[in-house]
């Protein structure tokens, strides 16, 4: 067998891969231990700051909280930056999620493309708990509130 050179020797039975019949019996006495605080043991690598967010947002249930925003954020690569520009999610509860319109034109344009939409945020968001999208068109104010609200039709007749 050739000469190992003496870096990888050192760097081998650091390891504790070291091919030598030592090796193996300081191997077999090692598994009993506790290697979690010894060095150059499996599992002591240092782990990526992506990783330690992930199981932190994880631990402290924040996934589903941390969906919803980014749902909102990216409400306009979801829905098409078109559709973006007239319609903004609003409130999501209770699996819905409200999305307001500028006109009941495009309400009721967006309400036929629901299914298309939904598929894509359960695709993208399955933390959020989105199960439906429910379309309302712009707010206006409303007649039949307030403490002169008149039964029937309405003021129809005084605008022109």
């Amino acid at each position: 067998m050739p000469e190992v050179p003496e870096t990888i020797a050192t760097y081998l039975r650091l390891r504790g891969m070291e091919p030598s019949a030592r090796g193996r019996r300081r191997r077999r006495t090692r598994a009993g231990e506790d290697d979690e605080n010894q060095p150059f043991t499996a599992g002591r690598d240092p782990h990526g700051v992506s990783d330690v967010l992930a199981d932190l947002t994880r631990q402290a249930g924040w996934d589903s909280e941390l969906a919803r925003a980014d749902l909102v954020r990216q409400w306009g690569e979801v829905a098409g930056s078109e559709t973006a520009r007239h319609a903004a999610p609003v409130a999501l509860g209770d699996g819905v999620l409200t999305v307001q319109c500028d006109s009941t034109a495009w309400a009721k344009n967006l309400h036929l493309m629901r299914g298309a939409i939904v598929t894509e945020i359960v695709r993208r968001f399955p933390d959020a708990g989105v199960q439906t999208v429910r379309f309302v068109g712009p707010d206006v104010p409303s007649w039949k509130w307030g403490p002169r609200a008149v039964p029937g039709r309405g003021p129809r007749d005084t605008y022109g």
